[in-house]
């Protein structure tokens, strides 16, 4: 008798403990202003409670876009952390754009932002800990995001992404001395570490954003760090996370 008394305790104990060990790539909602997104966070597998995490929030590009909450797990940090998932002991957050939107826009960042919420909160992140990355169309939203909330972060890494669209760049030349868009988003990032990536040859989005990028947060006196791979196209981003020495530099930024 006393058996079975101990044991609906006893599963009750491994079923909690199950519970708060979920680790892996695990599928998540969030509702904002009525509409619920999907999106995939990544739990490293030795997650504990018992101490905070840093937490990565990743903006993916055009590609990936759609409302399945999947594609956009499957490149950039989520393929990263599968290949070599000792080099992202982080909480990496995940969200996914509409098809018929982009991350400047305000809805899809409210949606990411919330994204990244949850998460910190489910999982114990670390605000001064937390990082913003994307490529291309993520790209564009880092730095978007980034001059909105800069206090929220305290690191970018921007891959091939940019302030203008095409064919804004090629028809609008710039005088980085004088007030623009790059300034002013340089003013209000100037603040925070951020690696910048592009390659030479992309024919997709302009080297020359990234150059230009970086060369008004030079001047801004920011801590800013540019890699540009020779004769390299728009795909980099695999490349670029697959960097052992990108995660290793990105954990030691602290807000």
């Amino acid at each position: 008798m006393r058996l079975r008394v101990l044991l609906p305790a006893v599963f009750a104990v491994f079923a909690t403990y199950a519970l708060s060990a979920e680790t892996g790539f695990l599928n998540r909602t969030v509702t904002v202003q009525g509409i619920t997104y999907r999106y995939v966070v990544y739990v490293p597998a030795d997650w504990s409670s018992q101490k905070k995490w840093p937490v990565i929030l990743f903006l993916h590009g055009s590609i990936e876009r759609g409302d399945d909450g999947l594609a956009q797990s499957r490149v950039g940090p989520g393929r990263a952390a599968r290949e070599h998932p000792e080099r992202y002991p982080a909480i990496i957050v995940m969200p996914q754009c509409r098809n018929d939107a982009a991350w400047d826009g305000d809805a899809m960042q409210a949606q990411a932002l919330a994204a990244l919420d949850a998460s910190s909160a489910e999982f114990n992140g670390d605000p001064a800990r937390t990082y913003l990355t994307g490529f291309s169309m993520g790209g564009y939203g880092t730095w978007s995001i980034a001059a909105k909330y800069p206090r929220r972060f305290a690191a970018l890494v921007v891959i091939c992404g940019g302030i203008l669209w095409p064919p804004d760049v090629a028809m609008r030349p710039v005088d980085l001395h004088a007030d623009n868009p790059y300034t002013r988003a340089a003013q209000k990032i100037a603040g925070l570490p951020v690696w910048v990536f592009h390659g030479s040859d992309d024919r997709n989005v302009p080297v020359t954003e990234s150059r230009r990028m970086v060369e008004v947060l030079k001047a801004a006196h920011a801590n800013v760090k540019y890699t540009e791979y020779k004769d390299a196209d728009h795909f980099i981003w695999d490349r670029v996370y697959a960097e052992s020495v990108l995660p290793m530099w990105l954990f030691q930024q602290h807000r």
